[in-house]
């Protein structure tokens, strides 16, 4: 029986849901077909249980979605004026960030490296540190931050973005005490729409003041492990899959021989780079294209 033939063509195209789905399988027909596949009297692997499938499934799929699936999302909103912008649930790493210009074109942010938003502790006018009672025992025992940003990232949001720092040299994350002195300017800090700092321990981006209103794009990195509906594996990776859980299960049992481990190990790697190949998705007119944008001379 082939895969559609319990879908007909006006099922597919009047239900959104179904949109391109033939290229992906689920997680759980993958757990049943290696189950089929690779378990069983005179297989590689006689017996296991179905949890110990999923779980190396499920770990395989989350490894494959950082450089191989590349389960990359994006968020946009209207920066407020806090300037802040919480990091979404599903966030492993970022990809970029861009801001928006009247036409729809993105313009790259980039990290700044001359500030930070530290853990900023209350202290009182002699400058003892303040404790409070964060488990509710009555016990003074915890340092006590300040609700508002530390003083760095204020003065630093205060001075970015000011008149003073634009009409010097239109850059946002660089010394901001001179003027005019732009011969020798370090390339990374040269740039003018804006900047942001990742606040790991408060779950913040922070931006630079000058994009106050303006729009912001987050592209970011999944784990491919949030919801169901995301424990998708792309068909070219099936097979990277398949070979990831049978090392995973095999690595950690007694009695195997190493030989047939390391064949495992070897399976895998070598199916992973075949689907990253693949996903790579380089069409040879595209390709070609940049070939002759590269051997263009400007006279």
């Amino acid at each position: 029986m082939g895969l559609l033939d319990n879908q007909n063509e006006n099922t597919y195209y009047t239900t959104p849901g179904l949109y391109g789905n033939y290229q992906f399988t689920t997680l759980d027909n993958i757990i049943s077909a290696f189950m089929f596949s690779y378990v069983g009297e005179s297989k590689i692997i006689s017996k296991v249980n179905r949890t110990d499938v999923q779980f190396h499934a499920m770990r395989a799929i989350q490894e494959l979605s950082y450089d191989v699936l590349r389960s990359i999302k994006s968020q946009e909103i209207e920066l407020p004026g806090s300037l802040k912008m919480i990091l979404p649930q599903d966030y492993v790493n970022y990809v970029k960030l861009t801001t928006v210009d009247d036409d729809g074109i993105e313009k790259n942010l980039y990290p700044t490296s001359k500030t930070s938003n530290p853990f900023s502790i209350t202290q009182d006018a002699d400058g003892v540190y303040q404790y409070s009672d964060v488990d509710n025992d009555g016990a003074l025992d915890s340092l006590t931050e300040q609700t508002n940003e530390s003083n760095t990232w204020q003065n630093y949001e205060a001075q970015v973005g000011s008149t003073q720092a634009t009409n010097a040299t239109d850059a946002t994350d660089m010394e901001l005490d001179y003027r005019g002195r732009r011969y020798g300017l370090d390339p990374q800090h040269a740039h003018e729409h804006g900047s942001f700092y990742i606040d790991p321990l408060k779950n913040f981006i922070h931006f630079s003041s000058n994009l106050s209103g303006k729009t912001i794009i987050l592209k970011y990195v999944s784990d491919g492990l949030g919801t169901d509906e995301e424990m998708l594996v792309h068909k070219f990776a099936e097979e990277a899959v398949y070979k990831s859980i049978a090392y995973g299960l095999l690595s950690v049992r007694t009695g195997i021989p190493e030989m047939i481990i390391q064949r495992f190990k070897r399976e895998k790697f070598a199916e992973t780079r075949k689907a990253k190949i693949r996903l790579s998705n380089i069409k040879i007119e595209e390709f070609t294209q940049v070939i002759k944008g590269m051997g263009k001379q400007i006279k």
